[in-house]
């Protein structure tokens, strides 16, 4: 395995690359997972970082961790300008770093699926169209932050607005930004989730089928906030929450139609 770390906008991307061999022909170029991890958009979680990254490159994925701009630095739209560049860049070094460039899936947790589903419907202040944007292909929303209204993470819309008045939150809400052009979603959460409310997870679910959108959404019925990956190294020994890290890869797979990996 390979390592780099790279500035994107003032954020650090570190990059896992699986490396290539003559053995191997059908895995010199992989799909990648990049991973983004919540924290309330004021702080990066470590716990939904590399432990997340290391699973996907056993199930054979390359992938990235995005620390983004956090407190004042999430101030005037920059983590979304952060995650376009990284998709960018991830995508002009897809030939030095082996990365199917059509096949970059976001995986974001709590403020970071909020991030990660913004990049896919959330337009720049002043663009009238997507032209010159990046889209992740593919999106796996874990307990995400989705709305600004009465079930909204109101510390995540006061970090990104700086604003603690409900009304300067609404920009950022995103179950009413979902279109037919939205990429494929995997959803999880748990129903007794006290810090991001399920209805997050339902009312995405609601604009996506609504929106026709492909999706796969899975509500367990216990877990506190910020799962991860459900093991005792991220303090949050849940195996039957956990069980959404297989169901993901195996449903990732079939949207990339791409698997040499064991969930």
């Amino acid at each position: 395995m390979k390592i780099e770390q790279v500035a994107v906008e003032g954020a650090v991307l570190t990059v896992y690359l699986r490396q290539p061999a003559e053995a191997m022909p059908l895995a010199a170029t992989r799909p990648l997972v990049l991973v983004v991890p919540g924290g309330g958009y004021e702080h990066v979680s470590a716990r939904e970082a590399d432990p997340v990254a290391v699973r996907f490159l056993a199930a054979g994925y390359h992938a990235a961790v995005l620390e983004y701009g956090v407190g004042e630095q999430a101030r005037d739209y920059r983590p979304f300008r952060q995650i376009d560049g990284a998709l960018a860049l991830l995508r002009e070094r897809a030939a030095e770093w082996g990365i199917r460039p059509d096949k970059i899936a976001a995986c974001g947790f709590s403020a970071g699926g909020h991030l990660a589903l913004a990049s896919a419907v959330l337009p720049l202040p002043g663009q009238t169209s997507w032209a010159g944007r990046q889209r992740p292909n593919a999106l796996i929303l874990s307990y995400p932050v989705v709305t600004a209204g009465p079930y909204a993470h109101r510390g995540s819309f006061e970090a990104l607005s700086g604003a603690h008045d409900p009304a300067a939150h609404l920009a950022f809400g995103l179950e009413d930004k979902i279109g037919p052009d939205t990429p494929p979603v995997f959803l999880w959460h748990t129903m007794d989730d006290e810090t991001v409310p399920v209805e997050n997870s339902l009312m995405l679910l609601g604009a996506l089928q609504k929106a026709g959108v492909p999706c796969e959404a899975h509500l367990f019925p216990h877990g506190v906030h910020g799962l991860s990956v459900c093991t005792a190294e991220v303090n949050t020994p849940q195996p039957h929450a956990g069980r959404w890290f297989a169901l993901a890869a195996e449903w990732l797979a079939e949207v990339f139609d791409w698997n040499l990996g064991n969930a």
